[in-house]
């Protein structure tokens, strides 16, 4: 099989990530070329670093694009914790001094970083926004409990949905599974029901992982999540291994 590339954005460490994907099978490399991501057979994006400085880093190298022409081609995509992140519309992951301002209507790579200051353009491959976890300070809501820890670090369960059930990436994962979360940010309620293949219960519930035709997310780390989670590394480098989602495709595309 032809290698899967893991997108190196210069904030962090990726060794676990391809040594997971190793482990599971599979011919893995990190690489900043956007020429290799843009051919590679699989495509994996990770969770390290900050939405503003990923997505900073992505644009100026070129890197976003490659992504979203490797996703055009119909490569299995895999975005992990932050990765799954940007995968979305907008996320407002910056510095305080941006903390409560207004939000505004932003969408894509091309549209960069919102004029009201609050929102940093994703990939905008799925509808959406990424947000604190915590209910307090940016996006507090009256009445949410405050009591939980953020981030939130530890094992906690995937509730998988109907769609996460027919999911081609969770065959053989259990319904309440735990997988390793360590996070501050999380998907918000406005992605829609349609992509969302599970939740998970913390603070809020939100949503976990995501499957949208070639594309999937977890906020999860699986490379550090044991048995279920080199199983789900496993499913996805057999969907590589076959050149592509196959009869699964179809499901949950725009």
């Amino acid at each position: 099989m032809s290698g899967i590339v893991v997108v190196d954005y210069h904030k962090g460490n990726l060794l676990s990530v391809v040594r997971g994907l190793a482990d599971a099978g599979a011919e893995a490399v990190a690489s900043d070329d956007p020429a290799t991501i843009r051919d590679a057979s699989g495509v994996v994006l990770p969770g390290v670093g900050s939405f503003e400085d990923a997505m900073d880093y992505m644009r100026e190298s070129g890197e976003d694009v490659a992504v979203l022409d490797a996703i055009g081609r119909g490569v299995p995509f895999l975005g992990i914790c932050l990765g799954l992140h940007l995968l979305f519309e907008r996320g407002d992951e910056r510095s305080a001094a941006a903390c409560g301002a207004p939000a505004g209507g932003v969408s894509g790579v091309a549209a960069g970083r919102a004029e009201d200051g609050r929102w940093v353009a994703g990939l905008g491959v799925i509808p959406g926004s990424c947000t604190r976890l915590v209910p307090t300070g940016c996006g507090a809501k009256p009445g949410r409990p405050t009591s939980l820890k953020v981030p939130h670090v530890g094992w906690d369960q995937l509730m998988l949905t109907s769609h996460g059930l027919a999911c081609p990436l969770f065959a053989g994962v259990a319904q309440g599974a735990n997988f390793y979360f360590t996070h501050s940010y999380a998907v918000d309620g406005d992605v829609p029901a349609e992509y969302v293949a599970g939740r998970t219960h913390y603070v809020r519930s939100f949503a976990s992982a995501v499957w949208k035709g070639n594309v999937f997310g977890v906020q999860f780390h699986p490379e550090k999540s044991s048995a279920m989670g080199r199983r789900i590394l496993e499913n996805y480098v057999a969907m590589v291994r076959a050149g592509g989602v196959g009869g699964a495709a179809g499901e949950g595309a725009a």
